[in-house]
């Protein structure tokens, strides 16, 4: 779409010159759009697929009908609505169903990617200038318009994505309500015994962590969890107090933008393991925990709040979202993150940064309880083996 200055950033024809068409739907009618509920949820999670490969952003509408009652009176509005909203839109923009009879949706595609607000102030005015050509005031006042762009705005310090654009995944975890409390009844029943079990651990590590170097015995740090939320993320502490995270901020944009992972962006360095090999930050006795894995019994604790899950993908640390591409964002957002997962059983070391995506994608797509099992059980050969251990 070609990009112009405000007022003209959509090219829509004057509202006067497009008037709704005439309403021919009888008042005992629910309008019948071109998409129902379930085509347009498709079509908005194919254009946000679109998107995140031709990175031009798109707009969802959402108008909220839930103040206007049934009847015959709610179903005339309704006509006159989406007869409206036919009329105001483009051609190439999809109007449906978000949620049948009580939500309309709009997609507005391939919009200009200048400031959010102009945008959706001009194409907000086109609306209710259109609507205001055939309803009355007292009609478009119990009508609530929502606005959201893909892609989302993130802030590494904080990030919470909005799921009304992820109908899918939002679908997917309500068809698994069921399956998902299992779940997390076997999160807390296996967290609570680990933590039993290896108490004694805990102590011992303790007092090597405190003979080996000064700092806490915990180290805390925040990590991306579900939907994007963060949360603290523990680990028995592996490393010198008061280090430079430079260094590793520096690999994990290494490894994600390198050539050999699809980036191409010039970057001939491949790094060999997602964790820094030989990392002059890990103290001697954290070199060991982390080869044995020994540093991660502290997020049985996270497992016990609910923050993470025995089984999940990776959480990433929040500077690693400023060098994700769109679609890796995707991998956040299905399931909590787990203290193991496919990529820890299957990948670690052998794999580029976006196959280990693609993995945690898999896994979120393909998910049953059956799986989490055997990912289970799979975990302890990983880390006998020490395959790369993260």
């Amino acid at each position: 779409m070609e990009k112009i200055s405000p007022p003209g950033l959509l090219k829509f024809q004057p509202a006067a010159e497009r008037p709704c068409a005439e309403n021919k739907i009888g008042v005992d009618v629910v309008p019948s759009l071109e998409y129902d509920e379930d085509s347009f949820n498709r079509m908005l999670a194919l254009e946000r697929k679109r998107s995140e490969r031709s990175k031009r952003p798109f707009m969802l509408m959402l108008l909220s009908l839930e103040g206007i009652p049934e009847g015959e009176s709610g179903c005339n509005v309704r006509a006159k609505l989406f007869s409206c909203l036919e009329s105001a839109k483009r051609e190439i923009d999809v109007l449906g169903w978000y949620k049948f009879n009580t939500i309309a949706g709009i997609i507005f595609t391939e919009i200009s990617d200048l400031n959010d607000g102009a945008v959706s102030e001009v194409i907000v005015n086109r609306i209710k200038s259109s609507l205001a050509l055939n309803m009355g005031a007292d009609e478009i006042e119990k009508i609530i318009i929502n606005i959201y762009f893909f892609p989302e705005k993130i802030d590494p310090e904080g990030w919470s994505s909005r799921l009304t654009l992820y109908p899918e995944i939002t679908n997917r975890l309500r068809s698994h309500k069921n399956r998902l409390f299992v779940k997390r009844i076997v999160d807390i029943f296996c967290s609570l015994v680990a933590l039993t079990l290896t108490a004694p651990f805990f102590a011992i590590i303790a007092a090597l962590i405190k003979l080996d170097s000064k700092g806490p015995v915990f180290f805390r740090q925040k990590r991306v969890g579900q939907y994007g939320k963060s949360f603290t993320f523990l680990k028995f502490r592996s490393m010198y107090v008061d280090n430079d995270p430079s260094i590793h901020r520096e690999y994990v944009k290494n490894l994600i933008r390198s050539p050999e992972n699809g980036a191409g962006n010039g970057n001939s360095h491949k790094p060999e393991v997602f964790k820094i090999q030989n990392d002059p930050r890990v103290t001697r006795i954290g070199g060991f925990l982390r080869e044995t894995s020994l540093d991660e019994l502290p997020q049985f604790i996270n497992v016990l709040k609910g923050e993470m899950s025995l089984v999940g993908p990776r959480p990433p640390i929040p500077y690693e979202l400023e060098n994700y591409d769109l679609w890796h964002r995707r991998r956040v957002l299905g399931m909590k993150p787990g203290i193991t997962g496919v990529w820890q059983v299957e990948g670690r070391s052998r794999t580029t940064f976006n196959d280990m995506v693609r993995m945690d994608i898999n896994y979120v797509t393909n998910w049953s309880l059956w799986l989490d099992f055997k990912l289970i059980f799979k975990t302890p050969l990983a880390v006998l083996t020490s395959k790369g251990a993260y």
